[in-house]
């Protein structure tokens, strides 16, 4: 019987520093020469997590951007894909002019994925992010709506603190075009309001990703609350011990914190 382990990034195989530590790359890549299914599922841009993971071997495609997207791993290449229809994307941003709030959006312009932004606009929050990406080849700085909202877009992130975004959380939240994702950020005091496509979940990403690599049964690893879809469609989810609440209440199991290497304790004593 054919296994997929599945596991987030931030909080869960990465440490708080937001790196790999030795350990947990040691026990992964033992596994996988063993012939271990591994892949990992992310809020990460595919740019963000293949640099961060780059001592992993994991040949299996991978689900990026909370399940927008399922990509190759060593090509690159788009195997799933999630887009806004001109349509939402226009009743979204109507919306976030009406709360004089300015995303950063997310989109593929002429067949290269880009993130643009409006400097002046930015908040406290988007500013740590944008700061953490001054390098980052898909930053797109514009100067007004219309070339802020442009190209095929995919995802809008609405970074700030509590006051600022429980107005857009609470519209969005049961809008039924979109997957609203609403958690605070656990490299900063910010708080993140991130909007997908009603698809684009890690849930149906991690099926069809299971499906793709005909694997009967499915291991997860989480510890945030867009982990929630991911733990719902597995057969077995483990928790992190600093994973929000919500999360540990719906897992199999509690495990070890991500400064502990959980996932690669798991690993140890379970399948290697």
């Amino acid at each position: 019987m054919k296994t997929l382990h599945l596991s987030d990034l931030d909080g869960t195989l990465l440490r708080s520093d937001a790196c790999l530590s030795e350990r947990t790359t040691d026990v992964v890549n033992r596994f996988v020469q063993k012939g271990g299914c591994f892949s990992y599922a992310t809020a990460r841009s595919f740019v963000s997590a293949s640099q961060i993971t780059a001592g992993l071997n994991i040949g299996h495609p991978v689900i990026c951007y909370n399940g927008a997207f399922i990509i190759e791993n060593n090509t690159k290449k788009l195997l799933l894909t999630n887009y806004f229809t001109r349509e939402e994307a226009n009743a979204i941003r109507r919306i976030l002019t009406e709360k004089k709030f300015s995303p950063i959006v997310y989109a593929y312009i002429n067949g290269e994925e880009r993130f643009s932004f409006i400097d002046h606009n930015v908040s406290a929050g988007m500013r740590f992010f944008l700061d953490s990406r001054l390098d980052d080849v898909r930053r797109r700085e514009v100067r007004n709506d219309d070339d802020l909202y442009c190209g095929e877009i995919f995802c809008f992130s609405c970074i700030g603190d509590e006051a600022q975004l429980a107005p857009v959380y609470g519209i969005f939240r049961n809008d039924s075009r979109i997957n609203c994702i609403y958690q605070k950020d656990i490299y900063s005091d910010a708080h993140w309001c991130e909007l997908l496509p009603k698809e684009a979940t890690k849930a149906n990403a991690a099926i069809r990703l299971k499906t793709m690599l005909d694997c009967d049964r499915m291991v997860v690893f989480g510890d945030g609350r867009n982990d929630l879809s991911l733990f719902s469609v597995a057969d077995e989810s483990y928790a992190m011990a600093n994973a929000v609440p919500e999360l540990k209440e719906i897992a199999t199991a509690v495990i070890d914190s991500n400064d502990n290497d959980g996932v690669a304790g798991w690993l140890e004593n379970n399948v290697l």
